[in-house]
């Protein structure tokens, strides 16, 4: 059998497609997720995103994230080329355990926030913004 030019081409880019599909290649914002939390798992809790659920423009979405008694937040937009979009540390003369900000979303996604607590666990919570102009090259 001889192997031509165009079929070596065919079988390596259907190997980069599988490759690229594969559950192996974990997502940029789960290990983001996976470094905040050192691998603990993130329950649910006393932690809440504020954005709006339309941006018309995904260049300036405005998000809110309060966690109330949080040493950390992090915040993620696993849609986006680079996930993660701010990280917050609080310490103990916080007078609230918020962060406001404005972001670029690259499309329509959940926006996830995870808290790391003063007690060590780790809460989550995700909110979808739909996106009618994207805001990373889009």
């Amino acid at each position: 059998m001889t192997i031509t030019r165009r079929d070596a081409i065919v079988l390596g880019a259907g190997g980069i497609a599988v490759l690229a599909a594969s559950p192996a290649f974990a997502s940029a914002a789960d290990e983001a997720i996976a470094a905040f939390t050192g691998g603990a798992e993130a329950g649910a809790g006393d932690i809440a995103i504020k954005a709006p659920e339309i941006a018309e423009n995904g260049n300036v979405v405005p998000i809110q994230v309060t966690a109330p008694g949080a040493a950390e937040i992090l915040l993620l937009a696993p849609g986006n080329p680079s996930p993660t979009l701010a990280t917050a540390t609080f310490g103990p003369m916080s007078g609230a355990q918020r962060i406001s900000t404005r972001v670029r979303l690259a499309k329509t996604q959940d926006v996830t926030a995870v808290a790391k607590m003063a007690d060590g666990s780790f809460i989550q919570v995700s909110r979808t913004v739909k996106v009618t102009i994207g805001g990373c090259g889009g």
